[in-house]
């Protein structure tokens, strides 16, 4: 008996995930850069970058929240340069986790409300812990310490944000829901 093709191919990004997740990657470019709050003690920088990040890959899965989640370190070569390289890896590991435990979840959770919750507060926990990591080997931990606070405050704003536009979406384009 011969496998299916259906089940053994792995399935690719169709021409609209694509162009969705580049048109994101640059929102969050543009998001990241329009409200800059400046973090002397670390000379990093508060954002709304995470919040597009969020809302893509709750709204469109993992490749896109991994793509959108990229966008971010367009921003870093803009503005805060020597984050840049670990921007790229984190940022699109978050977009990507957040899109990836959204469909998990949504097969086990009814509650579309909590699944989105839990899988942004462990994304961005790998957002916080990301940064932490590379604060420590680029500057030390106590720098490192002091990024921390303002990481989860970045990682909380785009949850309490990025959860109802995400309702606010699926009301208007209910058909996005065959991506969750």
């Amino acid at each position: 008996m011969q496998p299916n093709k259906t089940t053994t191919k792995k399935r690719s990004p169709s021409t609209f995930q694509l162009a969705t997740a580049v048109i994101l990657a640059a929102l969050v470019a543009v998001a990241t850069l329009a409200f800059v709050f400046f973090i002397p003690a670390t000379s990093g920088y508060f954002n709304l970058g995470d919040v597009i990040i969020y809302a893509a890959a709750l709204l469109f899965g993992p490749f896109v929240g991994l793509i959108a989640g990229a966008g971010a370190s367009i921003a870093d070569i803009l503005i805060a340069p020597v984050y840049a390289p670990a921007t790229l890896i984190i940022k699109a590991t978050e977009g990507f986790l957040v899109g990836y435990l959204i469909k998990k979840l949504n097969k086990k959770i009814k509650s579309l409300t909590l699944c989105a919750s839990i899988a942004v507060l462990i994304g961005g926990s790998e957002m916080v812990a990301g940064y932490f990591i590379y604060d420590t080997l680029i500057a030390g931990y106590s720098f490192a310490l002091v990024a921390v606070p303002f990481n989860v405050v970045q990682m909380l704003v785009g949850l309490i944000i990025a959860v109802p536009v995400m309702h606010a979406v699926l009301r208007v384009f209910p058909q996005l829901k065959s991506y969750l």
